[in-house]
């Protein structure tokens, strides 16, 4: 086993923030620290804009790489410092970076991460794992969801089982049969926070909906709702997965009336509950005999979500908290536990999950 302090990182798809973890990993993995660092507001709208469909510059893609790799690097310093740990006492730093494109189907499936290693190598001094998404990719899987191994150590039980619910820009659900002779599952259900965010930004000029407290103001929009739920990614079967390229405004825009203009609140209300409805028929539809479900990402902080999907979900819908853990910093930790794995030469995707051929070391390896 290599040495026992890993760093973890990701800008998620809500594309808010840079998610930190330190993890100790010299027995079960243990978050010593977490913590989310703002992206500078120019550089989130940079990446924003990378995200969506359209004709992309490659010298704003190239200058975009380069900038969110510095920030990364230059982030993880002054978060180790506040952790009192130096850099030379940390083994590994699993960077995922920020999505720009995912596209799991069609002839020439691809996915891309940005966020240079080189530039994290260079600025810290640790070794960097990054790039984990594409190796599964070309096995034939997904690239994604990758967190439902990690998610098996931090909250499987032998006693009951369990769906882990991670709401960021996108939703992902994973299952965790009790039963450890069974293969754990995951996949994307669709959007999460992504569309509620963008329609509070344009809207009210707020970058979301605290506490979801704007949805309430309004009421679902039936037909509207029935729309969008209508979209063929919600009836395909796993493994699947998507991204802010799929679910984002145009893709809104397609399904509301010209005239009269739509009421925001009564849209932003719909698109809570096209959120909360998605994740409870998914789990209805794949999930299987679940005891509970458990929630991470910043999806839980919405209270207004979270009300909706205690009243769709007939079990527990707990928190990660409720468990020991930090909701906000397990995919942050996840990614410090992929890079010790790839580091080790042990594979870190589940072909279960992604519909890879196999078991594949995932990460390519950037040395201090």
């Amino acid at each position: 086993m290599t040495g026992a302090l890993f760093l973890g990182a990701i800008s998620g798809t809500s594309v808010d923030g840079l998610d930190l973890a330190l993890v100790d990993m010299s027995g079960h993995p243990r978050v010593v620290a977490g913590a989310t660092h703002p992206l500078p507001p120019a550089l989130r709208t940079q990446l924003l804009a990378l995200g969506q469909p359209g004709g992309i510059d490659l010298d704003e893609l190239g200058r975009a790489d380069v900038a969110l790799g510095r920030f990364i690097g230059d982030a993880a310093l002054e978060f180790l410092l506040t952790t009192g740990v130096a850099p030379r006492d940390v083994t590994g730093f699993g960077s995922h970076g920020q999505t720009v494109r995912h596209r799991p189907d069609g002839a020439l499936p691809f996915t891309l991460q940005i966020g240079d290693p080189n530039q994290i190598a260079e600025r810290t001094g640790i070794t960097v794992v990054a790039d984990f998404r594409r190796r599964d990719m070309a096995a034939g899987g997904q690239g994604a969801p990758l967190v439902p191994l990690f998610h098996r150590v931090l909250f499987g039980s032998r006693n009951e089982s369990r769906a882990v619910l991670n709401i960021g820009g996108i939703a992902n659900l994973t299952l965790l049969p009790a039963d450890q002779d069974e293969l754990v599952r995951g996949f994307d259900t669709g959007p999460g926070n992504g569309l509620m965010d963008a329609w509070t930004a344009r809207h009210r000029g707020q970058a979301f909906d605290a506490d979801g407290a704007w949805s309430r103001s309004g009421t679902v929009d039936q037909v509207l709702l029935d729309r969008l739920c209508s979209d063929p990614f919600f009836a395909v079967a796993p493994p699947k997965s998507t991204g802010r390229e799929y679910f984002n405004l145009p893709w809104l825009t397609r399904s509301l009336p010209a005239t009269p203009p739509p009421e925001p609140a009564r849209v932003q209300a719909t698109l809570r509950a096209l959120t909360a409805q998605t994740i409870a028929h998914a789990l209805v539809r794949w999930g299987g005999p679940v005891d509970r479900v458990i929630v991470c990402g910043g999806g839980r902080h919405n209270g207004a979500l979270m009300d909706n999907l205690r009243g769709l979900i007939d079990r527990p819908v707990e928190t990660a908290e409720d468990h020991g853990a930090d909701g906000d910093s397990v995919e942050a930790a996840a990614f410090a536990w992929l890079a010790s794995r790839a580091l080790d030469g042990t594979p870190g995707n589940d072909p279960a999950v992604t519909g890879a051929a196999g078991p594949r070391v995932l990460g390519g390896v950037y040395r201090a």
